[in-house]
């Protein structure tokens, strides 16, 4: 794979340069200095490593915070962590940083399931970690119910542990509605029970008081967050994500059926709605600074090629495909007045029905940054048997997503955050008064 050839060839020279000339922000800034620009920020491996803060962190965001208390540039915290609410991350960030985050301000996996109305009425099954039933009726799902909830009304369906089988004879409980959808917010404890359940419900259309019927195309719907095959805590090397859980589901189900397990959805990083939707938050927050000069430029500073760096990257080739089509349709349109013979395709409708949802985009670029302190190691070589570097890598990204080589290639490779933001504002020559 070319992309990770050239990459390795860039990384010693960058990860060993000395690092850039701090700007640092020395006041408030002026009501004639606008940022132009928003910085979207993983988390996991950019600014902390599992409940330890990467010190870089606290550094870049003195850069990005004034003394007044604001921000100067409009900051949104995109994390494919599922297992809690927003306003309890934003807690857990002001705590490592040092400063003020709202729950505005942050992105879980899950939040743009916020705007799948149509299911926000039906009787979803949730499955992961946390306060899941908390956090489903936080994004506006009324009538939910939790594995725990399937288990403790049909105890005789998880049995891989035997500790836990029932110890004298028992039946099911009868008081569980006709589940319609199913969401997973993310990787749960018991893998074992969560995998048994969610296919017993799909192969049952959503009444696990039925044996397994003839099976139904298509199944239930199922909604999945968060894809990263892997992430990085305090270990050296990077641990299981709800990717990991994804691949178990999918296999057992066309193990079972013969049949490909189909999403409704797939969000969280790297899908391209995630990216709309934090765009989206970008602008909210710079409406709220009464900041005037439009969200041009985005910045994505992660550290996993799979999600972070090819979910910014496929943002940026939808916002330089929807400007290429901005400008036929301008085009045609000026023919039309002049009378020429100008066209408009349907494919150059310029917004689908998110952008109707979140208004239409401002950015025209989306630039990624890879920082070398998470999951993405700069020292790994792969080689091959022969002992070159292998042009190869396998693909860690979820299966219903295309790998292109371009969309791994990150635009700026940076040895940690602090040094990504100097670079940001070098970059867009902003300096913070």
């Amino acid at each position: 794979m070319q992309a990770f050839s050239a990459l390795h060839r860039l990384v010693s020279a960058v990860c060993s340069r000395p690092a850039l000339p701090r700007c640092g922000i020395c006041g408030t800034a002026s009501d004639t200095l606008q940022p132009g620009f928003g910085l979207l920020f993983d988390i996991d491996g950019v600014l902390v490593r599992g409940r330890t803060p990467i010190p870089a962190a606290r550094k870049a965001f003195q850069k990005l915070f004034n003394p007044q208390g604001h921000f100067v540039v409009p900051v949104v915290f995109v994390t494919n962590a599922g297992n809690c609410l927003r306003q309890t991350k934003a807690d857990q960030l002001s705590h490592i940083l040092g400063v003020p985050i709202s729950q505005d301000q942050v992105m879980m996996s899950h939040s743009p399931l916020r705007m799948f109305r149509k299911y926000h009425d039906k009787c979803v099954l949730v499955s992961g970690q946390g306060p899941v039933l908390d956090i489903a009726k936080n994004l506006g799902f009324e009538k939910v119910l939790s594995i725990g909830m399937l288990r403790e009304s049909f105890p005789l369906l998880d049995v891989v542990d035997h500790n836990r089988r029932p110890k004298l004879p028992s039946s099911s409980i009868a008081n569980i509605p006709q589940i319609e959808a199913v969401i997973l917010f993310g990787e749960p404890i018991r893998w074992e029970t969560n995998l048994q359940l969610i296919i017993d419900i799909l192969l049952t259309n959503g009444n696990l008081g039925h044996a397994h019927q003839n099976l139904k195309v298509p199944h239930l719907p199922l909604l999945a967050c968060n894809m990263d095959l892997m992430w990085m805590a305090e270990a050296h090397s990077p641990r299981f994500g709800h990717g990991a859980f994804l691949v178990c589901l999918e296999n057992i189900y066309k193990k079972i059926t013969g049949k490909e397990l189909k999403y409704e959805a797939l969000v969280g990083k790297p899908s391209e709605l995630t990216y709309q939707y934090a765009e989206y938050l970008i602008r909210e927050q710079a409406s709220e600074r009464n900041w005037s000069r439009p969200i041009r430029s985005l910045y994505a500073i992660g550290d996993n090629l799979m999600t972070d760096i090819y979910g910014a990257n496929l943002y940026n080739r939808y916002l330089e495909e929807r400007l290429a089509r901005k400008k036929r349709k301008a085009v045609a349109k000026m023919a039309t007045v002049t009378g020429s013979s100008g066209m408009l395709s349907q494919e150059d409708d310029l917004d689908g029905p998110w952008e109707r949802e979140l208004a239409a985009p401002s950015a025209t670029s989306c630039k990624s940054m890879l920082v070398c302190t998470g999951v993405y190691n700069p020292h790994a070589e792969l080689l091959s048997d022969g002992g070159r570097k292998s042009q190869q890598a396998a693909f860690h990204g979820h299966r219903d997503f295309q790998f292109d080589p371009v969309l791994v290639e990150p635009g700026y490779i940076v040895r940690d955050v602090d040094e990504a933001v100097e670079l940001i504002f070098e970059q867009e020559k902003f300096v913070a008064q």
